[in-house]
């Protein structure tokens, strides 16, 4: 609550991941999720969330709908108000390559797992590539932001990949986190 109102933020295609005080939307429907729907059309008015927080389902749209997706965004966003993002790093998921020279390590974050119907990735992005898109959209303040100094540092969700597997200290995050001011 600030100054008397409610803070409305949103964990856009959260998938199995609940945060409490957040307002839950995904395509698939489960215990926690408040909204079943694309997260690309969402429901609220313009002008009303403080916080949108999409963790690694950004990569799910085609790269020509990244455009409108982030436009939706934009549109729901408070002036002032954060998306907050974290997709697949193509820059670092190139450096696991490299360094491994295994393939099998790096085609779950470029084509997702393949396992169910939305877990199909169609996009990746580097910071300068992914800046521009968020610029494009009228979003300024653009930066890199920290998994670790976050309210939802405690959920355990892709904002905090690294190869090898849960390397927090020694391995290469391949999730690229960033934070954009409407």
């Amino acid at each position: 609550m600030v100054s008397g109102r409610m803070i409305m933020k949103l964990h856009l295609g959260c998938g199995e991941r609940y945060i409490p005080g957040f307002y839950h939307v995904d395509a698939v429907a489960r215990p926690h999720v408040d909204h079943i729907g694309e997260i690309d059309k969402l429901p609220m008015s313009s002008g009303s969330v403080d916080l949108i927080y999409c963790c690694h389902a950004l990569e799910h749209f085609l790269r020509p709908q990244t455009a409108s997706v982030l436009g939706e965004w934009h549109r729901v966003l408070k002036p002032g108000g954060v998306l907050r993002i974290a997709t697949v790093d193509f820059s670092a998921v190139c450096k696991v390559f490299q360094k491994y020279n295994n393939i099998d390590l790096v085609i779950g974050p470029l084509y997702g797992r393949q396992n169910y119907l939305y877990n199909f990735h169609r996009n990746c992005f580097t910071f300068e590539s992914l800046s521009k898109f968020l610029r494009d959209a009228c979003f300024g303040e653009i930066r890199l932001w920290d998994w670790r100094k976050t309210e939802h540092a405690g959920v355990d969700d892709y904002s905090q990949a690294y190869i090898p597997h849960m390397d927090k200290e020694n391995g290469i995050h391949i999730s690229l986190n960033v934070e954009a001011v409407k």
